[in-house]
């Protein structure tokens, strides 16, 4: 069975070759994966990352180089990969090597010949990741996981081999914003998970950084979920309850005690909490707004320049 590796880039020109070679260590003539195509997907890189790609199709005829106009995001990287490839198995990589390929053999056997149609994996640790990250990053799974349908392993990678079945349910999904991990879960299909320590690059710096992970998160959160809405109209019928019982309690006030001239100070309190309420139910709003707003237009997710 032919595999597609598919690996996105993003200013990797560090990595590249680096990728390349500890890949060959197990695929290829005389390995279990001897029929294989290396999809590099250049995400806009603006240093010798294509470059870099190329010197390597020099030598391999089996690497597929695809250029972006510009930077679209990793999820656009991974979404044309899917739909360029070829293979009768396709598997998504990132570059800097933290999704070691020594499992690929193993990956490729449980699918070949126990007939799972996806092999995932995740992290069972988070060494070298700083702690609030990690901390919010396992917040982030336990929040999705209660409040959406689907079922998210915490640690989970992008790092998965998929048969061609499963790849084609992926690439009909239609959406704008896509939240990959989700998106593998939403589609179901049988998944064996493996799991592995984590593993630092080996070279360059990461391209997520802390905003960028918040960002995606918000992302995963709206794409499968609807809870925070109902959060929102919860959260106004508690606000008016609360209103309610205390309208009831100055009006008993005033008739059983009095009422002198006080309270300023706890009307502030009441009119700026009630603000923070408003604007918080109008930016869920905005947000889901303004994700319909952009699946509207129906624009590409990506723009391929040129492939090679």
């Amino acid at each position: 069975m032919k595999l597609s590796i598919i690996v996105p880039c993003y200013n990797e020109e560090k990595v590249v070759s680096l990728f390349y070679e500890e890949v060959m260590k197990y695929i290829g003539v005389g390995k279990t994966i001897s029929d294989y195509e290396l999809i590099f997907v250049n995400d806009g890189s603006k240093d010798q990352t294509l470059s870099e790609c190329l010197k390597l199709k020099d030598i391999d005829s089996r690497i597929v180089i695809i250029e972006f106009s510009r930077n679209f995001g990793k999820e656009a990287a991974m979404l044309a990969g899917l739909k360029h490839a070829v293979g009768d198995l396709c598997v998504i990589m990132d570059v800097d090597l933290q999704d070691p390929p020594k499992l690929l053999p193993e990956m490729y056997n449980l699918i070949v010949n126990d007939k799972y149609d996806s092999v995932a994996t995740y992290r069972v640790d988070r060494k070298g990741e700083p702690p609030i990250r990690s901390f919010f990053a396992r917040k982030f799974y336990q929040m999705i996981n209660k409040m959406s349908d689907i079922d998210i392993v915490d640690g989970a990678r992008d790092y998965r081999m998929m048969t061609r079945d499963m790849v084609d349910a992926i690439i009909q999904m239609p959406e704008y914003h896509r939240f990959s991990k989700g998106i593998f879960s939403w589609v179901g299909f049988d998944t064996k998970f493996l799991e592995y320590e984590n593993v630092e690059r080996v070279a360059g710096e990461t391209k997520w950084s802390f905003f960028k992970l918040f960002k995606y998160a918000i992302e995963g959160l709206v794409a499968f979920t609807t809870f925070p809405l109902r959060l929102a109209t919860f959260m106004g019928l508690f606000v008016s309850f609360c209103g309610f019982m205390y309208m009831i309690f100055i009006f008993l006030k005033a008739i059983f005690i009095g009422d002198p001239v006080s309270g300023f100070p706890s009307l502030i309190v009441i009119i700026t909490l009630m603000g923070g309420i408003q604007l918080i139910v109008i930016g869920v709003i905005g947000e889901y707004l303004s994700k319909t707003y952009m699946e509207s237009k129906k624009r590409p997710n990506f723009i391929v320049k040129k492939k090679y």
